[in-house]
């Protein structure tokens, strides 16, 4: 009866040894209620001008997704005009720190046209102008500090709980070729995140069946495949996905790029009958995924 109870012990072990090991590798990312009221709340006293793109990113379900929460110290890759700052800076709170962070100084001339030798000198001001911007936006904020990828204090190491990058990583893979940008941003996140911090990512989303060549990012969009790819070789696990922010009827070609799409409508200007079908596909197909960074 003893060695048929260990017998059965044996056969069980493994399956249970993976249970176990499961729930210690998951991370939680489920929100209280109280947490997504203060979402809610804050989502509601935001402007028109932003509330009319929610139908499009989907805020409050897309970081409930991810488990952002109150308190927490979140980095922001490429915050731009802040639209998700004004956001995540009063629903983190004054217990929480927001940290954005920008493209490494020596990408932007890669872009050509706009980016002068005018625009990449006030560019290396972009934080002060950030942090200026959220003296409109609701209070109280969590602290705010930022930096570039490939020049992140080492003394945040191993404190983030959660990097986002949304919509931030076409250009990074665009010009991977001519500084590995990509690498060191991804390096850079992991660096800073503590063991079984989350990733989160919204990524214009190219098709599976669309030529390498064209879904570079150059266009804006990448592959799921991709994108997965590039976090596991960088260390991360894969958590989950979600169609959250999928829009089935963005279906670009080969001679398509993401910016003909709202809100930017490039090469739409003067051309009503152009605009109003653009405006109808709406804002892109875009992935949502989950990496964490390995607890041990």
């Amino acid at each position: 009866m003893k060695k048929l109870a260990i017998a059965r012990l044996l056969v069980l072990l493994p399956a249970i040894t993976l249970l176990l090991s499961c729930g210690v590798t998951k991370p939680k990312l489920k929100l209280n209620e109280r947490d997504k009221s203060k979402l809610t709340s804050i989502l509601d006293a935001q402007s028109e001008k932003t509330q009319a793109r929610y139908q499009y990113r989907n805020p409050q379900n897309t970081l409930e997704f991810f488990g952002v929460a109150p308190g927490q110290t979140v980095v922001e890759a490429l915050p731009g005009g802040g639209w998700y700052s004004q956001i995540l800076a009063p629903y983190l709170g004054t217990s929480g720190k927001l940290i954005g962070v920008d493209y490494d100084i020596n990408m932007w001339p890669l872009f050509g046209g706009f980016a002068t030798q005018e625009f990449i000198e006030k560019r290396r001001q972009w934080d002060t102008k950030w942090i200026e911007k959220s003296n409109d936006w609701q209070k109280p904020l969590a602290p705010m500090v930022g930096y570039e990828f490939g020049a992140i204090p080492a003394e945040i190491e191993n404190s983030v709980d959660t990097v986002l990058f949304i919509r931030a990583l076409h250009n990074l893979a665009r010009f991977e070729g001519e500084g590995g940008y990509l690498t060191r941003a991804l390096s850079d996140a992991f660096r800073i995140l503590k063991p079984g911090g989350v990733v989160g990512i919204v990524q214009h989303q190219s098709d599976e069946s669309m030529p390498d060549s064209w879904a570079t990012g150059a266009k804006g969009y990448l592959k799921e495949s991709f994108v997965k790819q590039k976090m596991e070789e960088a260390g991360f696990t894969y958590v989950k996905s979600s169609n959250l922010n999928k829009n089935p009827n963005d279906k670009p070609t080969t001679s398509d790029f993401v910016w003909r799409l709202p809100p930017s409508l490039a090469g739409a200007k003067n051309k009503p009958e152009l605009k109003a079908e653009m405006e109808a596909i709406g804002e892109s197909n875009r992935m949502t995924l989950v990496f964490m960074k390995p607890k041990k």
